[in-house]
């Protein structure tokens, strides 16, 4: 259990540095808020995984590599959403 929270730490902080590279974000919120973008959209793909009945982590590889990019993207979005409207 540990370890599988460890990973998608570790993972989501790849994930949301790529994720706010491909969404233009990077210059915007820094690198830590997006690394932090990135563990939440991590843990939220993952979970989201969880419920459709696939594997949330099998460990560093490219399907959970893109589950947790796409959830990192979901973050970024709906942060950029949030933070345009103020």
């Amino acid at each position: 259990m540990m370890m599988n929270f460890l990973a998608w730490v570790v993972l989501g902080g790849i994930a949301g540095w790529l994720a706010s590279m491909a969404t233009g974000r990077n210059d915007q919120m820094g690198c830590l808020a997006n690394i932090l973008a990135g563990v939440v959209g991590a843990f939220v793909g993952g979970w989201i995984m969880g419920l459709i009945g696939g594997a949330s982590f099998t460990g560093f590889n490219l399907p959970s590599l893109l589950v947790a990019f796409v959830g990192a993207v979901a973050v970024l979005a709906l942060l950029n959403v949030v933070m345009s409207r103020r």
